[in-house]
């Protein structure tokens, strides 16, 4: 239910609930004016398909994606994607974002749909929360004044050397692949969190929360 209540807390509007007697006595007093139904929790785990155990559903309608520039006007610390295909990752990096004080989140076309029930539910409802938005180009981000930083086992500067700047963006890629020439070019420095001998990477929304860890404010 807490995903809900970031919902309920967020700009997407709520259109339905389907919930359980118990997650509807605790929901309740929150609520607006919505259409609800309940169900017992065995009806509720069959038309969600997947072991449910909170007594809850929501449906809520999507908002039109902002323009990357206005996005990024207002914005200090940003965090950005490419090609992060994983559903569970992306939920993390969302969550990390929200724990580190991230302003906004741009996603390249390539990247899944936060908005995924599994992302919103591994962001324990923060996607709903941060602002984020696509574009087709991450080189934006310098265009809009940011320090870029591409986070890259390849680097050559150590993410604990990067000093923390007014306006600063970390890239992060899908494991295996990592970031493409276009995106390393988009960035103006390209670091790496040492490891062990043996160990090539990291999670990616591990090596996201180290990096944005050292750099938040």
């Amino acid at each position: 239910m807490l995903v809900i209540r970031h919902l309920l807390h967020s700009s997407y509007p709520l259109r339905s609930l389907l919930v359980t007697e118990r997650a509807w006595a605790a929901l309740e007093s929150e609520l607006p004016d919505v259409q609800v139904g309940i169900a017992s929790e065995g009806l509720i785990r069959e038309i969600a398909g997947f072991d449910f155990h909170r007594g809850a559903l929501a449906s809520a309608g999507r908002r039109p994606l902002p323009e990357a520039e206005a996005l990024l006007a207002d914005a200090r610390f940003v965090l950005a994607a490419e090609g992060v295909n994983d559903y569970e990752n992306l939920g993390g990096l969302f969550r990390n974002a929200a724990a580190f004080g991230v302003d906004a989140v741009l996603l390249d076309s390539t990247t899944c749909d936060p908005l995924y029930r599994r992302a919103i539910r591994v962001s324990m409802g923060h996607v709903l929360r941060v602002p984020f938005t696509r574009a087709p180009d991450l080189g934006v981000l310098r265009d809009a004044g940011f320090d870029v930083v591409a986070l890259t086992p390849s680097g050559d500067v150590e993410i604990g050397a990067i000093e923390r700047l007014p306006r600063q963006a970390v890239i992060v890629g899908a494991e295996g692949p990592g970031l493409t020439q276009r995106a390393l070019a988009a960035a103006d420095r390209h670091a790496r969190i040492p490891m062990a001998p043996g160990v090539d990477a990291l999670n990616v929304a591990t090596a996201a929360a180290i990096a944005l860890h050292r750099l938040c404010r």
